[in-house]
């Protein structure tokens, strides 16, 4: 389980490693761009029924932990699905993985970066 710090809040956002990466891609991309979005979850079994949601803007601090040393592969097609709902009013909706059969290459990576 990775972890997510925004601002300085100090509240931990607990988030499965291969879900936080993904969402790292789509979070570092829109900020790159200079683009401030929402970013959009139901909690956890852990928590208190319901769902939160951030404003995510460059001048925020924010940092993403792991757990496991290893970046997993990356599935474009979550990379995409992540960055569309990014760019809708809605804001980043972070959605269970589809799965794809093919891994997203470095490469590839950087285009959607």
């Amino acid at each position: 389980m990775g972890t997510l710090y925004y601002g300085d809040s100090g509240t931990p956002i607990g988030i499965e490693d291969r879900a936080l990466a993904h969402l790292k891609v789509a979070v570092v991309t829109k900020l790159r761009r200079g683009e401030s979005f929402t970013l959009s979850w139901q909690h956890g079994d852990d928590q208190p029924r319901g769902r939160s949601t951030l404003w995510v803007h460059q001048s925020i601090p924010l940092r993403f932990v792991f757990d496991a040393p290893e970046t997993p592969e990356l599935s474009r097609e979550w990379i995409e699905e992540l960055m569309r709902s990014a760019n809708s009013t809605g804001g980043i909706q972070l959605v269970e993985e589809h799965l794809d059969l093919e891994p997203v290459t470095s490469t590839a990576t950087q285009r959607v970066a």
